[in-house]
């Protein structure tokens, strides 16, 4: 007897835990289809944006099919969510729950794929363009320094060729002198060195006029970078400073491959290279066999020593040759769509706020089934008649009577008695007598 009373209470328990999560529900299904009305076209708006910033055509047509497909979307969403609000907490069989929870997953995927990062282009639209504008910055900034650093370093050969150009001249004063071949003057040796340390003087000169077309270069650079920044951050619509944007980038490119072209050390490369195999040989001037003997010998020196200059000379041109060259650098405008994908770590709170408008029903969805089993599970094991409320048992009595009152006002369609029910004979009241 005390088991079936503790069981009676249980389920009394649970019938009350059920009624009152009924109660709740039914609060709460009052404004549920306007949360998702307003949800839904608050994405539809985003949406509306971000496809208007695909479209290249601002006119009417243009307008006209962006509202159109907003609206898809936002009927799309309400329409989707709708479905899972009403069956999925419905459902009881695991293998229907499995389905319609890899429905809402499918559905899922295409909201984000039609509306989503839509909306995270209109949040973080320009934004992400200016990204995209720095970044370029950055690339332009790194290939200037690098054009211009390879461009300095071929001016720094100028040093190299000067230190060659004073060796053969030291040369030939010694050999003014007399101190090399013995013999004073300006004879067959000391016009070779001469002749080399001409062609390095011109070399040398040659190389000193780039300086200042390098420094130039290189200045003009600065401050179309300088400009370039300015246009990332200044106010107003993105699309026209990407335009601006796109004229300084042009002329950036320019300039780096200007800087390139100064570079002189492929011709310091050739120079060195010719500096041993063009030497013209003047004739002999000595006025006896040894001396002219003396003449050809030192000729012979100076001619191995000019190899070993060159040679030195051409590895340090080489060494700028080696050096990598700047990275090719190309403006290429992009859309706010685009950008925001390209740039998706960047604008990590754009993504989840534009995918959260869309898939926050979805919490809802799971908070509704949790609780529609929390119900069935306190109404688990109750008779009907045990979980009528006070309300629902007074609807039931005038249900009755209600049938009662039209059976008695409609006799012909009761069947006719075959025989007179006996009549049962009154007890005999006895009347209350006053004293």
């Amino acid at each position: 007897m005390s088991q079936t009373q503790d069981q009676s209470n249980a389920q009394q328990r649970g019938i009350s835990y059920a009624r009152d999560l009924e109660g709740h529900l039914a609060w709460l299904e009052t404004f549920s289809g306007t949360a998702l009305g307003v949800l839904a076209v608050a994405s539809g708006i985003y949406t509306y944006l971000g496809v208007s910033s695909l479209l290249d055509d601002n006119g009417a047509m243009s307008a006209f099919a962006a509202i159109a497909y907003s609206v898809a979307v936002s009927v799309g969403i309400f329409v989707f969510w709708s479905y899972m609000l009403r069956l999925f907490p419905a459902v009881r069989g695991a293998r229907a729950r499995a389905g319609l929870l890899g429905a809402m997953g499918l559905g899922s995927v295409a909201i984000i794929a039609m509306s989503s990062w839509l909306n995270a282009a209109a949040l973080a639209g320009s934004a992400a363009v200016e990204q995209h504008l720095a970044e370029t910055v950055q690339d332009y900034q790194g290939s200037l320094e690098r054009a211009h650093e390879i461009a300095i370093s071929a001016q720094g050969l100028e040093r190299d060729v000067a230190r060659v150009r004073q060796s053969f001249e030291d040369l030939s004063e010694q050999e003014a002198t007399g101190g090399l071949s013995g013999m004073a003057g300006r004879g067959a040796v000391f016009r070779v060195l001469r002749q080399k340390s001409s062609e390095l003087s011109g070399l040398e000169a040659q190389i000193a006029t780039q300086t200042p077309l390098v420094e130039a270069a290189f200045v003009e650079g600065n401050q179309i970078l300088s400009r370039m920044r300015a246009l990332t951050v200044e106010p107003g619509p993105v699309e026209a400073r990407s335009v601006e944007f796109s004229e300084q980038a042009v002329r950036l490119a320019g300039l780096i491959t200007q800087l390139r072209q100064l570079s002189v050390a492929s011709l310091v490369e050739r120079a060195a290279q010719d500096l041993s195999a063009s030497v013209v040989l003047p004739e002999l001037d000595g006025g006896t066999v040894e001396q002219r003997g003396n003449q050809a010998s030192t000729i012979t020196s100076v001619l191995e020593v000019l190899a070993q200059r060159a040679t030195t000379l051409e590895r340090a041109a080489q060494g700028v040759l080696a050096m990598p060259p700047p990275t090719e650098t190309t403006y290429t405008p992009i859309s706010s769509a685009d950008a925001v994908i390209k740039y998706a770590r960047n604008f990590v709170p754009s993504w989840a706020g534009a995918i959260a408008i869309d898939l926050l029903p979805a919490v809802l969805v799971f908070i509704l089934a949790i609780t529609q089993t929390a119900i069935r599970e306190g109404r688990e094991g109750t008779a009907i008649e045990e979980s009528l409320t006070l309300a629902e048992l007074r609807a039931a009595v005038n249900a009755v009577r209600d049938m009662d009152m039209a059976m008695r006002a409609d006799p012909v369609d009761r069947p006719q008695e075959t025989s007179a029910a006996p009549k049962d004979t009154p007890a005999h009241v006895t009347p209350i007598k006053s004293t």
